[in-house]
């Protein structure tokens, strides 16, 4: 990892990963914890369903559409000072979340969080990579995945606390003390790694590929208020779409015409046949699990009649369980290999939504979800951290800044585009049940029973699209590579070796 490895090596570790988990848990948190608030902030700042979508979209959008650039930040500034940057940005933004009065000031509050996000997020990896020996390095992922997975799917059980006990605004405001000591903490024992390389920033790439996913994310939101027809004149949602397409296009072609320059994307590390499967995999996970949450909340608490508490504590089996499983999925999938353990742990991710989906009904107890959720807790644990272990183990240490950007960023495309697609599942699904328009833009809580019972079977489509999801993941991941084979170990190095990695760590 450049020349400044042995200096990272001399920091505690764990000290190194407690900081950066606190700091990365406020910002996936941050992916999911709106959909809770959703009736409160719909209330309170007089939003649509299309406004509430919007406030988690325009996080997520910036959020992946800026990782590939912001990976290479890390490896220009260096990892730890692009972290501290980032951590800060979103600290101040997460305030600023908390006191806005309209819908648009939220959105434009979002964004910038999700811009403080994407600057943090890629270097929590590089620094992992720099600061913990390769025999520890599945270990440490399988809790920074455990964290990752516990964050993305605990939203809204902190937020339904938060909500219940305090007011919607503080799912923003408590970020600002955990903010706080986490900069501290970064500033204090977080090593400063450098890749010891000079590289440009691609801003063309940039805007191409944030312009491109934009697009796609307004045309799924939107296309159901439009009819996935005419927006304006010779605009259409079609049209919109396809320019996203087209956009995208341009950016792989621009990044092709870049690998002897530095690009955002290096397509040297498609070679790594690992790498490309877990990235492809981690988008899979996101999409399955933000398409399980937006829904899930929508029906406990509009469905069901649940206060945004009692909504939180019927989603906690899922990550608690998941807590428990990640540590030890990620630090065996070096003995038995990416296939032995994600395809039956996406088999049990989708059935977990599969049995959730089948026992929600509109008169169902709260209790009918809770079976469902502890086995697709049970599938998140299993194949979260091994994703993530399997995607950078065999990244060269002068790639592993854009490595863990290109990551996450296929990780983030999955959570926005699936929180795209099922919100327009469910706003189709409404209007094919005959709910009105004006009752469908409602985002609050409706006690109307036809609204209850469109909701229901819209969410059980939407559950339903997940859980396709997982079985394509699991026919993908067979195409991981078989383990690599362990080394013998050599009786006479063994105590000499154990004294190295024992000093480099200490």
């Amino acid at each position: 990892m450049g020349t400044e490895a042995p200096e990272a090596r001399r920091r505690n570790p764990w000290l190194v990963l407690a900081v950066l988990c606190a700091s990365f848990f406020m910002t996936l948190l941050d992916t999911t914890i709106v959909t809770i608030a959703i009736p409160e902030m719909a209330e309170g700042l007089g939003a649509s369903l299309d406004d509430i979508l919007w406030f988690a979209n325009a996080y997520m959008l910036v959020f992946a559409a800026l990782l590939l650039l912001s990976g290479r930040l890390g490896d220009r500034f260096g990892a730890q000072r692009t972290f501290t940057a980032g951590l800060a940005l979103f600290t101040v933004a997460s305030a600023v979340c908390g006191i806005v009065d309209t819908p648009g000031q939220m959105i434009a509050a979002r964004a910038v969080q999700g811009l403080g996000a994407a600057v943090m997020m890629p270097q929590t990896l590089a620094l992992i990579s720099a600061v913990f020996p390769a025999e520890r390095r599945g270990a440490a992922f399988g809790v920074w995945s455990a964290v990752a997975g516990l964050a993305t799917v605990a939203g809204p059980t902190v937020g339904g606390a938060l909500v219940s006990g305090l007011d919607w605004r503080w799912i923003f405001f408590i970020n600002v003390p955990i903010g706080v000591a986490a900069l501290v903490g970064a500033f204090v024992v977080v090593p400063d790694v450098r890749t010891g390389q000079q590289t440009s920033l691609d801003l063309p790439g940039a805007v191409l590929s944030t312009a491109g996913l934009g697009l796609i994310v307004y045309g799924l939101i939107e296309g159901e208020r439009y009819d996935w027809g005419t927006i304006e004149s010779f605009l259409s949602i079609p049209l919109v779409l396809a320019l996203g397409v087209a956009l995208l296009g341009l950016f792989a072609l621009h990044q092709r015409a870049r690998q002897d320059r530095r690009p955002l994307v290096p397509f040297e590390l498609f070679r790594s046949r690992g790498f490309t499967v877990s990235a492809a995999l981690g988008a899979m996970l996101l999409f399955g699990s933000i398409g399980v949450l937006l829904p899930l909340t929508l029906y406990l608490q509009s469905a069901l009649g649940l206060s945004a508490g009692e909504a939180g504590l019927a989603l906690v089996p899922g990550p608690l369980v998941s807590l428990f499983v990640a540590p030890v999925a990620g630090n065996a999938v070096g003995r038995l290999g990416g296939r032995k353990i994600l395809v039956p742990g996406l088999l049990v991710f989708g059935a977990g939504i599969a049995l959730t989906a089948a026992m929600a009904r509109a008169d169902s107890s709260v209790w009918a979800i809770v079976p469902g959720q502890i086995v697709f807790g049970l599938g998140m644990g299993l194949v979260f951290a091994p994703t993530s272990t399997l995607a950078m183990q065999d990244i060269p240490p002068r790639l592993t800044g854009v490595a863990s950007g290109m990551f996450t960023t296929f990780r983030q495309i999955g959570a926005v585009v699936g929180a795209a697609a099922v919100g327009a599942l469910l706003q189709n699904r409404l209007a094919a049940e005959g709910v009105p328009e004006e009752v469908r833009q409602q985002a609050g809580r409706l006690s109307d029973a036809v609204y209850a019972e469109g909701l229901t079977d819209a969410v059980r489509y939407g559950l339903f699209l997940t859980v396709a999801v997982a079985v394509v993941a699991a026919a993908l991941a067979l195409l991981l590579p078989p383990p690599a084979p362990q080394p013998e170990p050599d009786a006479a190095a063994g105590p000499r070796a154990g004294a190295d990695v024992a000093q480099a760590v200490d």
